[in-house]
């Protein structure tokens, strides 16, 4: 469980080395950690897993972009605790939705001799709405715009499952066409929300890790850009899941659903409901590089999986800062 109170605060201070700790207000040019979740039960608990999460890249051909996201994978892959492998969170081109082919063709390139040159971890990948061709204009092929994203990141299927060390990973597909503007919202169709559910069905002596690009329950996306309208909140369906109903009572019929991770929102968050961890985990670009979101710097995200279901969040603002 998360714990947010001041002594729990203090705690964390005294367990970081000096200088790691880092006001996520400020880009600086250090190796800069925050941990979250630390409780004190973490001596009767195994940590069985560690998992670098890095969502909404936003890599396109340019100095800053790829000066970063070179930084972000040589300080997941020069650990000391090094993470047993690497969730692409999606976003990982600047964006397809409404430019050529050949500009995404180069974006998608730039990407893979970054990650060729930089990262020796293995890597899966969920599909981010900026990586789909097509998908911001009218009258285009969503299927095949779909298809590309997952030709690039050698995908037989955009939602798939993995099991590692007693958790079962589920990386779920957000990202539902619509023909207004901006061409998408967050759900699983009716094929993919039965086969999540079989999934739980057969894995229930599994601890469960959900994946998806746009949150399913997150806090922040009431900040993303103004939320407040006729002074009532409004929360559109491209940056929460419209089915966030139905999968909050499938994950609470399975109370082995642990942790669910999700980017979209480039902003940082956490929400227990009803026994589950929801995190929202930032951007590795921040403001698409153009420095901090609000108030939060570029990060990439490190989560701890123990035993006993529970997880824990390292928030690493890495050295990045703009030329």
């Amino acid at each position: 469980m998360e714990i947010q109170n001041r002594k729990s605060f203090i705690k964390t201070l005294g367990i970081l080395t000096a200088g790691t700790f880092v006001n996520p207000l400020l880009a600086e040019g250090k190796n800069n950690i925050t941990s979250q979740n630390l409780s004190s039960t973490a001596s009767k608990k195994k940590r069985v897993l560690r998992v670098a999460h890095l969502t909404d890249i936003h890599i396109k051909p340019d100095k800053i972009a790829e000066q970063g996201l070179a930084e972000a994978l040589n300080q997941v892959n020069t650990m000391a605790d090094k993470p047993d492998f690497i969730i692409n969170g999606g976003d990982t081109i600047m964006n397809a939705g409404a430019i050529s082919k050949p500009l995404v063709k180069e974006q998608w390139a730039c990407f893979h001799k970054l990650n060729l040159a930089y990262n020796k971890i293995p890597m899966h990948h969920c599909i981010g709405n900026h990586d789909l061709f097509g998908w911001a204009l009218p009258g285009t092929n969503k299927n095949d715009g779909k298809k590309w994203a997952l030709d690039e990141y050698q995908l037989s299927n955009p939602y798939y499952s993995f099991l590692k060390n007693g958790w079962k990973f589920i990386i779920l597909d957000s990202i539902h066409p619509r023909k207004s503007v901006p061409g998408y919202f967050g759900k699983l169709d009716e094929e993919q929300l039965n086969w999540l559910e079989n999934e739980l069905a057969q894995a229930k002596d599994k601890n469960i890790c959900v994946v998806t690009h746009i949150p399913i329950l997150a806090v922040c996306t009431l900040f993303d850009s103004s939320k407040l309208h006729h002074n009532s909140w409004f929360v559109p369906d491209n940056t929460l899941h419209a089915d966030a109903y139905q999968l909050r009572d499938l994950f609470f019929k399975y109370k082995n659903v642990k942790a669910c991770l999700s980017g979209h929102i480039h902003l940082i968050d956490y929400v227990n409901y009803l026994g589950t961890d929801y995190y929202c985990n930032g951007a590795v670009s921040g403001a698409w590089w153009k420095g901090d979101h609000q108030q939060f710097s570029p990060s990439f995200i490190i989560m701890n999986f123990y035993d006993d279901g529970t997880s824990e969040r390292e928030i690493h603002y890495y050295n990045w800062k703009m030329a």
